[in-house]
């Protein structure tokens, strides 16, 4: 139900909009039914366009890439046989249930609530949509961690200010997720997602390296520019139609964790929590950093990729971080008496997961069966073909990758896989025309990024669904893309204007990394 909206006749068909798409989407199955006809519908067409013999050539490699038919005998075998390990495979899920098991223990003593309810006490309510936003665009070099430890924080944050917790979900994903071509500082993905550029621009130019910052003033004023966005959209759009919190609200909330008063026991306990953590800290530090012995630096890699065992130790980190301190609060306040209490409490924990252990099942089986179906590459290189001839303008090409990408998001999740399909084909082709590589990877990955948060097909949208049910039951999928839509629209904007900014005004996306490329024929590849 909503009133009035006091801004006019344009902001009542605009939330008018978001109500009928969120009636219709909440009038869809439940989302795992919704994986369960995606999986039925996806094994019809792969049987049919392996009947037609539908397939493509990698351009790099010289590879036939065929479809696959999912009734063939061997993927028939894959998916019976291999039924538990395409489960436990599944990428999100592990790291859930990891952080979720020291989460559990900070959050049932309590110690979330202690440690963020004074904070959140001496901030300004309205400084708390670009706060989290920016939080949540930093993140993405602890890759997954954020949405099982920012999102839900995100929420509690908003409640104890007085404002929806939904509001406070749907910045820390639009952050995390809807931003994800964005970034302050360059992280472990700007060197994946160029790395499978170099190559591609090597078709063209054979002396071309990769630049591990040729995105980086790209990636940095996506976040300047879409802070003010999702700031706008969340306090103009999203939290007035989602409608006023009460304490009566929260009183049918399951959140996991309230903020309670600062006692003295709670100020003791923040005080042990706070060693707990530097123990931590220091150990994964020294791990990181000791002469001699650094597990977590890849010896063998240069530059940023050193860093990527630490990066992906982060999981780890964060449950031992949330483990520790939240065991050394407890035991201060008297939340944990004994061992017995961490264990029903990390128990409890798994046990609220159980909704999202049922959709991840179905869920990995439609992302595992879509790659067994070779679908995926088949229809990237296809995409590619078909942007290579159509003969449009630079900036139109660009605005073309820019939306193919988008709309394969819809589908294929996986940002890196994409682009191996596409980089041998648009790269090379751009280059040509003068544009150059890292000004191509920016396009695509700005495209990338765009239905993120509205796709239900996205590995994390499940999560995200279920952490929203603990504050609204009732929370459906059409509920959830009408929650993200304007922050899609938004970023959709903001996007296409900033490629066009870039290309028109010739800017360089990264230092030492210009935007156009000097064609040189001496240099192209034989054909």
């Amino acid at each position: 139900m909503t009133t009035e909206d006091p801004r006019g006749s344009s902001a009542r068909r605009g939330t008018r909009l978001l109500d009928r798409i969120e009636k219709i989407g909440d009038a869809l199955p439940d989302p795992v039914l919704i994986f369960a006809g995606c999986i039925a519908l996806l094994i019809i067409v792969s049987v049919i366009a392996s009947s037609m013999g539908w397939s493509a050539t990698n351009p790099v490699t010289g590879a036939h890439l065929k479809t696959q038919s999912l009734l063939s005998e061997a993927n028939l075998s894959k998916l019976f046989a291999d039924m538990p390990d395409t489960l436990t495979s599944f990428p999100p899920l592990g790291l859930v249930l990891v952080v979720m098991l020291g989460a559990a223990v900070a959050e049932r003593t309590g110690l979330f609530g202690a440690l963020l309810g004074g904070a959140v006490r001496k901030l300004h309510k309205r400084a708390l949509t670009p706060a989290i936003f920016l939080i949540g665009l930093m993140s993405h070099h602890a890759a997954d961690a954020a949405y099982v430890v920012l999102i839900p924080l995100s929420a509690l944050i908003f409640a104890e200010s007085g404002r929806h917790p939904l509001a406070g979900v749907a910045v820390a994903y639009a952050g995390i997720s809807g931003a994800f071509a964005g970034n302050i500082l360059p992280g472990q993905f700007d060197v994946l997602i160029l790395g499978i550029t170099e190559p591609a621009a090597q078709l063209i130019d054979p002396n071309f390296v990769m630049n591990p910052l040729g995105n980086w003033w790209f990636t940095l004023s996506i976040g300047l520019l879409f802070t003010p966005i999702a700031w706008w959209v969340t306090d103009r759009v999203v939290e007035p139609r989602l409608g006023p919190w009460s304490a009566r609200d929260a009183d049918g909330a399951d959140a996991g964790a309230s903020f309670d008063v600062i006692g003295e026991a709670q100020r003791r306990g923040l005080r042990r929590a706070g060693l707990a953590a530097l123990v931590v800290i220091a150990l994964f530090a020294a791990l990181t950093l000791w002469p001699g012995f650094s597990p977590l630096i890849d010896q063998t890699a240069v530059g940023p990729r050193r860093m990527t065992p630490f990066y992906q130790a982060l999981i780890a980190a964060f449950m031992l971080l949330f483990l520790a301190s939240g065991w050394a609060y407890g035991s201060a306040t008297g939340a944990i008496k004994t061992h017995r209490d961490v264990v029903g409490m990390m128990a409890h924990g798994m046990k609220e997961m159980a909704p999202y252990l049922v959709l991840a099942f179905f869920a990995a089986h439609f992302v595992a069966m879509f790659s067994w179906s070779k679908l995926g590459p088949v229809l990237a290189v296809k995409g590619a073909e078909m942007l290579q001839g159509v003969g449009l303008p630079k900036p139109l090409l660009l605005l073309a990758l820019l939306s193919m990408s988008a709309v394969l998001d819809l589908v294929i999740g996986s940002a890196s896989a994409k682009w191996s399909a596409m980089a041998p084909v648009v790269v090379p082709m751009l280059m040509l025309l003068g544009i150059s590589p890292e000004m191509t990877t920016a396009a695509y990955r700005m495209g990338d990024s765009i239905f993120n948060i509205v796709t239900p097909l996205a590995s994390n949208f499940p999560l995200v669904l279920i952490l929203c049910q603990r504050w609204r039951p009732r929370f459906g999928v059409g509920s959830m893309i009408a929650l993200m839509l304007p922050y899609c629209l938004g970023f959709m904007i903001g996007g296409v204007l900033l490629v066009l900014v870039f290309v028109g005004f010739k800017l360089p996306v990264g230092p030492g990394a210009p935007g156009v490329y000097q064609v040189i024929s001496t240099t192209h590849a034989p054909s």
